[in-house]
């Protein structure tokens, strides 16, 4: 019977092509619509690194007092605080990170120097974060605590430099000094990039192209082109800069448990209490602890017209949803004497709501298939939206035509269902009476 339900629906369908199209586009539009949008938001809400993101957390110490916040210490720590969180040991991993710039000199001294994008950091931070590796390793411990000059690149920097050849073990000449590359990563999609959100994209931009220890970094006096704020005045010079109270590092630190995590946060307070009692604060402690979710909904990683775009396209499909169901309605009552006959004939209602749902679900599938060429279409023109750096990432997947097309089916059927329980509800004896 099912062969047969799908043969007297397609008939239908044919029956009233213009009606059928009405429909079918109207599906279309309104899942393009709400699959496009559910794209930038996916893209823009979801968890980084899942493995890891309930284990990872940045370290909030307010420097700056009561008078110059609104409760909450702001995102960054002074060099001092930092590198007493690194000389404590608390956590299982723990890395200081800021961003840097620098300029990449080549050996062919007719071609112009490069600028490149990276992070000063420890290396405890390519495990942390679970950055890959295509060639070599992070560098050690004591090239940490030695400030070595070694440096890791990023693939794309390594494809441009070295042709995409191992590099492990060369030269790289950063604004006359050279460095010695010790791994090259691999492609790593760590987005929104959690760890640094304090560029003009909110975390959606690049990964970096090349990273250096941090010791090395501020040694080399490499100023951070990230944020910086400096709450009280501090005299010329980089080295004054540095021991200032001015912040500028982000503190992440890896802690396995929630007994590890409550015990540094604990430990966050006690250090904060300490430079109270010592004198250099004059406020009670006030520190935070957030994990990696809880970091990007605190600094409304977002976009407000993302969300907004999900919200208002939802209600978008809903309205075709009910044009739908107008439609469908009419469209089967009309067939009211064809259902009276098939009844007299002794179909049953459970008959009837085969054949009609059947019906529906073909235009939802044709709905679902249109609605994937228009979600491609959407997918194209975000960027006309949303900042090109968030428009790049979005593009269309396997899940998303999946997802489209069932979302198609699903709504159509679910529209279906009045329209075909008043179907099944005509009264075989007023119908042939009638006609």
């Amino acid at each position: 019977m099912f062969g047969y339900y799908v043969q007297l629906g397609l008939r239908s369908l044919r029956r009233n092509p213009v009606l059928t199209l009405l429909m079918v586009l109207v599906i279309a539009v309104g899942v393009a619509a709400s699959m496009t949008s559910y794209a930038v938001f996916r893209v823009t809400s979801g968890d980084p690194i899942p493995e890891k993101s309930s284990q990872l957390f940045i370290a909030q110490i307010d420097n700056y007092g009561p008078e110059g916040s609104d409760g909450d210490p702001l995102p960054w720590l002074t060099w001092r605080d930092a590198t007493a969180l690194v000389n404590a040991h608390k956590a299982k991993r723990q890395t200081p990170l800021y961003p840097i710039a620098v300029s990449i000199v080549p050996d062919d001294p007719n071609t112009m120097a490069s600028p490149a994008r990276g992070y000063a950091v420890q290396a405890d931070m390519f495990p942390m974060f679970d950055v890959p590796f295509l060639f070599g390793a992070p560098w050690s411990a004591a090239d940490d605590a030695g400030s070595a000059r070694v440096v890791v690149i990023g693939k794309n920097l390594n494809d441009r430099m070295f042709g995409g050849a191992n590099s492990v073990g060369r030269e790289i000449d950063l604004e006359g000094t050279r460095f010695r590359i010790v791994g090259v990563t691999d492609r790593w999609d760590s987005r929104p990039r959690f760890f640094d959100l304090d560029t003009r994209q909110k975390g959606f931009g690049d990964l970096g192209e090349i990273y250096m220890p941090f010791a090395r970094a501020i040694a080399d006096g490499r100023e951070p082109s990230g944020g910086n704020v400096c709450n009280r005045p501090s005299k010329p010079g980089w080295d004054n800069f540095v021991h200032s109270e001015c912040i500028f590092v982000s503190f992440w630190a890896e802690l396995p448990d929630a007994a590890s995590a409550t015990a540094y946060r604990q430990f966050l307070h006690d250090y904060s209490a300490e430079q109270t009692r010592s004198g250099r604060f004059s406020w009670a402690p006030n520190v935070r602890l957030r994990n990696v979710m809880e970091w990007l909904d605190f600094r409304k990683v977002v976009p407000a017209e993302a969300r907004m775009s999900v919200l208002v396209s939802a209600a978008f499909l809903v309205i075709c949803l009910v044009n739908v169901i107008g439609l469908l309605l009419a469209k089967f009552m009309r067939r009211a004497p064809e259902i009276a006959i098939r009844r007299a004939l002794g179909a049953s209602r459970g008959a009837i709501y085969a054949q009609f749902l059947l019906e529906a679900a073909s235009v939802g599938l044709a709905g679902g298939l249109l609605g994937v060429i228009l979600t491609a279409l959407g997918t194209l023109c975000i960027g006309a939206v949303f900042d090109p750096a968030i428009a790049n990432l979005v593009h269309m997947s396997l899940p998303l035509l999946s997802l489209t097309v069932l979302v198609a089916l699903a709504s159509t059927l679910v529209a279906a269902f009045y329209p075909t329980w008043r179907a099944s509800r005509v009264q075989p004896a007023w119908q042939l009476k009638a006609s």
